[in-house]
């Protein structure tokens, strides 16, 4: 079945539909990450936006059960040069075309990505709509300019878990501290990380109070990724801001944001974001480059932060923005970046050991 996708600024492609047979509206961003695909579509911070595929042939491998990051995909649709006819690995348990058709994600193949890519770097992120029943172009561009954007919008209370819950420890693992981590769109990796340096996780939902988490006692607080604009979501906002000198604070992606604002700063838009498993970030400690994993459309302007109290750690080498603060005097500190990659490198597993090491210095204290 042909499929069209149409952008704000009224550039049409068409192509042949994959996945479900439906019309999907949502911001349109390029991903540079070579695999991973299946991590990529079930990251929450994906609700919202179209993702393109920059490496042009996907679904070679297939999908499994185990290379998720959430319950199910959150990419509003898919964009790709060519998905592969053949799935072929020792772990596949099906086809990202069916994986798409299972939870109504539409896809649209046959498109040169190249060409979507140096738009969206020229001119910017933008909305768009996927659409394999459609065939109206100017219909559909009107359909997308009335769709909405993301500034603004919160899409945190779309992926966020409704309930507190506990995520499981590791068999015979007896874990030396208790951490409140807040979801606001959380990749299970990051989870498997705090078991591996030895925390019992008490995930709150992100609407969750400061006193709802201190009622647990944690050791340390750790603020998730999650999708659209920080500055959205102020009920979060306002917890951390009640937390921020109560215990040893780690934020990732949109959890970095978020204590940006609550010590008083702003966040910005970036041009056409940041996504892939390619970013060279640098320690401006230890003048280290970490090749990460990234996924965000926004950034906190530190200057903004009144008194300096957040210094800044790392930049991004491709255009300077920020990727790092820390607190100058609370244990506190907080990445643009993904440690936990899923997919992407692993360079900055260690940032999860930092945090073990701020809980258990801060214990001792």
């Amino acid at each position: 079945m042909k499929a069209h996708l149409v952008l704000e600024d009224g550039t049409h492609f068409a192509g042949e539909q994959f996945g479900a047979e439906a019309e999907a509206f949502g911001e349109l961003v390029f991903n540079t990450s070579m695999t991973g695909y299946q991590e990529i579509l079930t990251d929450p911070s994906y609700k919202g936006q179209v993702v393109t595929m920059t490496y042009p042939l996907i679904g070679n491998y297939g999908v499994n059960d185990e290379d998720v990051e959430s319950s199910k995909p959150w990419a509003e649709g898919f964009v790709v040069k060519e998905l592969s006819s053949i799935a072929s690995n020792h772990r596949s348990r099906g086809t990202l075309d069916g994986y798409m058709k299972k939870y109504g994600i539409v896809g649209i193949q046959g498109i040169d990505t190249r060409a979507v890519t140096r738009i969206l770097r020229t001119k910017g992120a933008m909305k768009c709509v996927i659409s394999s029943g459609d065939s109206d172009v100017k219909a559909l561009l009107e359909k997308v300019k009335a769709s909405p954007g993301l500034i603004g919008r919160d899409l945190v209370k779309e992926v966020a878990c409704a309930r507190p819950f506990d995520w499981p420890s590791q068999p015979g693992q007896k874990p030396e501290f208790t951490v409140a981590a807040v979801d606001c769109g959380m990749k299970l990796n990051i989870l498997r990380n705090l078991n591996r340096i030895g925390c019992r996780v008490r995930v709150f939902p992100a609407a969750a109070t400061a006193s709802d988490i201190m009622a647990v006692k944690p050791d340390g607080l750790f603020l998730s990724n999650g999708p659209g604009d920080p500055e959205a979501v102020p009920y979060h906002i306002k917890a951390v801001r009640e937390l921020r000198d109560k215990l040893p604070i780690f934020g990732i992606c949109l959890g970095h944001q978020i204590l940006g604002l609550a010590f008083g700063g702003k966040t910005y838009k970036l041009k056409f974001g940041h996504h892939g498993g390619n970013h060279p970030v640098m320690d401006l400690r230890t003048r280290k480059v970490d090749i990460t994993s990234q996924n965000h459309g926004f950034a906190v302007d530190i200057d903004s932060i009144p008194d300096k109290q957040m210094e800044l750690t790392h930049v991004n080498l491709y255009d300077k923005t920020v990727e790092g603060m820390g607190h100058r005097e609370l244990p506190v500190f907080s990445v643009q970046y993904h440690p936990e990659a899923c997919p992407g490198p692993h360079d900055a597993e260690y940032l999860f050991d930092k945090f073990a090491g701020m809980m258990r210095e801060n214990k001792h204290a």
